[in-house]
């Protein structure tokens, strides 16, 4: 039976994060932003909470089953702790920086919290970082975001990274109105498992020519060549056609920016971009657990898109980083040049010891043998007869 009297007990899917990890995830973060911002993308700062009706529109009603709810006890309103930051960014878009001049370039960090796991990643508690290009409908604005992820992964030292591209929008084109919702639900739900035993089974409800053209874009995901050359061959409708062109257009301007990228292409992938309208895209790396980030073409702003269909709103795309996916992916970082330095030591010289690069660590106990208290803190090195001296040196 679990102790919920441990002090130290904490809910599900939520942990401390101790030495070395919390300040290594703090320097990655400002890394990621700071190569952000090298990009043209300005910081912002959201709040941790708002009230629901602002938090929950637009884009954000996608994670309307994600967001904890509070009553704010000055306004007597709803509030709701942000579930994911995109909304937040399309908020302030719309509203604080409405005048800005577009393409409005914009980037950020900050925690959020869901309501539950999943079971790629059961963390409920974790940080983004991300960036939003908003503003502009333009091919060349999705390439500018999906090539600055994968940079800011290399950046920051991942290794190996691949990026899958997707199209939410291609089948929601090829269906129209032509399938029934329950039948739809079905077979989204067999689209995302790849089942095309499942979707080859609703031939009678939705037709076989429809059915067997899914069954031909489930089979063509793969690396980016072998699928432009796949789905190439199959006869779109009008309508798909023109959003599988766009997505050939991105995949060449990304090439032309990052030649050595890794591609891959899953044409039905719906799973996580339900809010999406376009292009979307998920970073991996080689040997990490689960997805590095995520990203894609939306519609920002209280008129957002819930779905591909919706066109309210502005243009825009953006992607998201977790960095407790990102301190898996890195090495730990190595313990810096710890100095233990005895009580009676002036000031002046822990200042000048610091300028050099030590980690200066006080003692306050002035009868401390001082090598045994350096030990016993972890250090690196002590001071003797004035000078840094490795732990153990003879």
């Amino acid at each position: 039976m679990e102790d919920t009297s441990n002090p130290g007990l904490l809910p599900a899917g939520l942990s401390d994060l101790l030495p070395p990890d919390a300040g290594f995830e703090a320097s990655v973060t400002e890394r990621l932003i700071d190569l952000c911002q090298a990009h043209g993308y300005e910081r912002v700062k959201p709040p941790l909470m708002e009230f629901e009706d602002s938090l929950l529109s637009g884009t954000g009603a996608a994670m309307e089953r994600q967001v904890f709810r509070l009553m704010d006890p000055v306004s007597q309103r709803m509030m709701g702790l942000r579930a994911d930051m995109t909304p937040q960014i399309a908020r302030i878009a719309e509203t604080r920086l409405k005048s800005s001049p577009r393409p409005l370039r914009l980037c950020y960090a900050g925690q959020v919290l869901r309501v539950r796991g999943d079971q790629i990643r059961p963390e409920r508690q974790f940080a983004q970082i991300g960036a939003e290009l908003i503003g502009s409908a333009a091919p060349a604005a999705d390439a500018e975001v999906i090539v600055m992820a994968a940079d800011a992964l290399g950046y920051i030292g991942v290794a190996d990274v691949s990026i899958d591209l997707a199209l939410p929008t291609l089948v929601t084109a090829i269906l129209g109105d032509a399938v029934a919702a329950p039948a739809e639900r079905v077979l989204r739900e067999a689209l995302n498992h790849k089942d095309t035993g499942a979707i080859g089974d609703l031939s009678r409800q939705i037709g076989g020519g429809l059915t067997d053209l899914l069954k031909q874009l489930v089979l063509a995901a793969g690396p980016v060549d072998d699928t432009l050359a796949a789905v190439d061959a199959i006869d779109l409708p009008a309508a798909a056609a023109a959003e599988w062109r766009t997505l050939q257009t991105i995949v060449a301007k990304v090439r032309a920016l990052a030649p050595g990228l890794t591609l891959t292409i899953d044409p039905v992938e719906h799973r996580g971009f339900e809010y999406h309208a376009g292009a979307t895209f998920t970073l991996y790396a080689a040997g990490v657990r689960g997805e590095l980030g995520s990203g894609g073409r939306y519609h920002a702003g209280n008129g957002g898109s819930t779905g591909a269909n919706d066109r309210g709103g502005e243009p825009a795309t953006g992607f998201t980083l977790f960095t407790d996916s990102l301190l898996r992916a890195l090495p730990r970082p190595a313990l810096g040049r710890r100095l233990f330095v005895p009580a009676a030591t002036a000031p002046e010289r822990m200042a000048n010891l610091r300028a050099e690069g030590w980690i200066t660590v006080a003692g306050l106990d002035d009868k401390a043998e001082a090598e045994a208290e350096a030990r016993r803190l972890r250090c690196t090195h002590w001071l003797r007869d004035g000078r840094p001296a490795a732990v153990g040196e003879t």
